[in-house]
């Protein structure tokens, strides 16, 4: 980089900074000094000899010698969360959570904190925000959490049930929801995160007319398309794809017979093969349906039911499912952690289940689990009764487990802005785990 090491002058608040072009350039392009520098982060030449911002000028010098060690250190006398807000507005958010936590390591993840859910119930879902807050379903509310693990307004759904959620950007969730029997008004809709107001709701239309759905698993591709599992009340049962730009339906796959794709349980989006995983999974169905969904073919382009599988007994039982790409495989989880694995590359061929990585060392759950699958940075993690296991290498051996003794029963995790949610199921209260920033040497 072809940085002109120039000293830059500030006027923030009353106050004077003076700093260089080289540390201003550590705030990098997306920041608001991000704009001083041309395409060769050169400072562009300007003949402003002090640059006056109206903000606190105590927390622009916590801020600036962030930029200049890379360290956080804030005063006693200045609220973090004012120092948050601060960073925002000058684009610095990012540093301020590096600074907080290290890069995301199964391994050495750290209990963060616990949060007490905010509704009478329990939780039923949670997914991880891009930006490291998360929101949480609760029946017909789902609460909003943003980084720092304070509450947006809550989203309420007019009593309808939460089936999925997903995040678009930091901005903007996805909801899915049952439809009301009589009333047309369940389906999905995009909300603001920050406000909880309902932006569009997105609509499947049959034959040029618009009809009523319930729409279950939700998945989003990096080309800004949304799918969502769709049942409806004649023959739109399937899988539907939206822009989520414009809100308009683009595609509909129709089940084919005996293939539940409108009560798919997970939907994931494979980015090197372009296609879509959908699985219906048990308890949901007595026969669980996994399969990958070609849209530009308009077919399966591969499948599995344990209808026809070698191994049918009853604790063998599909509870979730993942897709590995780097491995071409698909890793499956019973309620005993025995985890499967299928290879992509055959079509309806056998699991291969393994058990060394169980951590119940042959015990019975005394109720049956919904073990929950992630997959994050090449490494495995699957959720067991109040626990969370990692598993590494080509392997998947077992490496390390969270856990902590409140709140019983975990009923969902999710990975996602450097941190790992785990929501409880018999305590309306959630987790939050993170790895520790590097020690300074």
């Amino acid at each position: 980089m072809g940085i002109q090491r120039d000293r830059v002058r500030f006027n923030v608040g009353g106050k004077i900074f003076e700093t260089s072009a080289t540390t201003l350039a550590n705030a990098g392009r997306n920041s608001m000094f991000g704009a001083m520098f041309d395409e060769n982060w050169n400072l562009q030449s300007s003949e402003v000899d002090e640059y006056f911002i109206d903000r606190n000028p105590a927390c622009f010098s916590v801020l600036l010698d962030l930029l200049r060690t890379g360290e956080l250190h804030i005063p006693t006398n200045i609220p973090e969360k004012l120092i948050y807000r601060e960073a925002l507005y000058y684009g610095l958010l990012d540093h301020v959570r590096a600074s907080k936590f290290g890069q995301f390591d199964g391994n050495r993840l750290k209990l963060a904190m616990s949060v007490t859910g905010r509704a009478p119930g329990d939780g039923t879902a949670i997914r991880a925000g891009p930006d490291g807050g998360c929101c949480v379903a609760d029946g017909s509310m789902v609460h909003v959490y943003d980084w720092m693990l304070e509450e947006h307004p809550p989203i309420h759904l007019n009593y309808q049930t939460v089936n999925d959620m997903g995040w678009i950007d930091s901005e903007n969730i996805v909801i899915s929801a049952c439809e009301r029997l009589g009333r047309g008004d369940g389906g999905m809709g995009l909300f603001s995160s920050s406000t909880g107001d309902l932006r569009y709701k997105f609509q499947v239309s049959h034959e040029n007319q618009v009809k009523s759905f319930t729409a279950g698993a939700l998945s989003f591709s990096s080309d800004y398309r949304i799918f969502a599992s769709c049942k409806g009340r004649s023959n739109e049962y399937g899988i539907g794809v939206w822009d989520h730009v414009t809100g308009q339906q683009s595609d509909f796959f129709y089940e084919s017979l005996g293939w539940s794709l409108g009560d798919a349980d997970r939907l994931q989006w494979l980015h090197e093969r372009n296609c879509l995983l959908v699985a219906t999974l048990f308890p949901r169905k007595d026969n669980c349906y996994i399969s990958l969904l070609d849209f530009r073919v308009k077919r399966m382009v591969w499948s599995w039911s344990d209808i026809e599988a070698p191994v049918t007994v009853v604790e063998k039982r599909v509870r979730d499912a993942i897709a590995m790409e780097d491995t071409s495989s698909i890793c499956v989880v019973n309620e005993y952690e025995d985890l499967g694995f299928m290879d992509l590359r055959r079509e309806g061929g056998c699991v291969r289940w393994s058990s060394r990585s169980r951590l119940m060392k042959g015990k019975m759950p005394d109720e049956p689990c919904c073990p929950k699958l992630a997959l994050h940075g090449g490494q495995l993690f699957s959720s067991m009764n109040d626990s969370i296991s990692v598993f590494c290498g080509s392997d998947w051996v077992l490496t390390s487990r969270l856990r902590r003794s409140y709140g019983g029963s975990i009923c969902d995790f999710s990975i996602g802005g450097d941190r790992l949610f785990a929501l409880h199921s018999e305590e309306n209260v959630f987790d939050m785990w993170e790895t520790p920033p590097p020690p300074i040497i």
